[in-house]
């Protein structure tokens, strides 16, 4: 029987129960070998994890972080990015990819914040996604990391992957693997959860060749070919 097959025959076996144990095993486990867990992307303050954060879609931290700090020394505060030449700036983020996109969402982000909240970065959810280029992961992103809040968990895409294959969501849609993760992990490890996902994804569960004898949580993930 092919692994996927047998994988999905015990995620469908297994009970609330069963899973809430498992995961706490899981989290244990991934506690010890991620204890610091953060965001790979560099930043001083939560406008730079802002930009940064929207500068990351479709693209990968190593890039951004590649491109922020010539862009964070120029730029410092939202006026500056208010100011931009929206040009010069397409060529300044050119490498990230989506760089017009990007472009009109950085430099009316900044704007709104001028106008709003006198270009301070607010800390609520509501506040932030009404800023544009801001949706729900970028939020999630700039509260846990920069605030300290867990108001919900950052679904990137090695979130998704390693969610599914530890059997933790059903769910393709990343708003609803987003509600599942909420109601499994406790809300103190939220922020915390979605970096060691993120860093496992990255080091570890490799999307084309996962290490799965190296994995420490091997003998808990339904999807482990050992």
């Amino acid at each position: 029987m092919p692994t996927k097959t047998r994988a999905k025959q015990r995620r469908a076996a297994e009970t609330p129960a069963r899973l809430r144990a498992r995961l706490k095993t899981i989290i244990a486990r991934l506690e010890q070998a991620y204890p610091d867990a953060t965001c790979a992307l560099d930043h001083r303050n939560p406008l730079e994890l802002l930009v940064a954060t929207i500068l990351s879609a479709q693209s990968t931290d190593a890039r951004v972080n590649m491109v922020t700090p010539a862009l964070f020394t120029k730029y410092r505060t939202a006026r500056d990015y208010a100011a931009a030449d929206p040009t010069l700036f397409e060529q300044e983020i050119h490498s990230t990819g989506f760089f017009r996109n990007k472009t009109k969402s950085i430099l009316g982000m900044a704007q709104a914040l001028e106008e709003r909240h006198g270009g301070a970065v607010p800390a609520t959810m509501e506040e932030l996604v009404q800023l544009p280029g801001v949706g729900r992961k970028t939020a999630n992103v700039v509260l846990g990391t920069a605030f300290g809040k867990n108001e919900g968990v950052v679904v990137d895409t090695h979130v998704q992957r390693l969610a599914t294959l530890l059997g933790l969501t059903h769910e393709k849609d990343p708003v609803k693997i987003e509600r599942d993760l909420m109601a499994l992990v406790p809300r103190a490890k939220w922020t915390w959860f979605s970096h060691t996902l993120i860093q496992h994804g990255r080091r570890v569960c490799i999307a084309r060749r996962p290490k799965c004898v190296e994995c420490v949580v091997n003998r808990w993930c339904p999807s482990s070919r050992v």
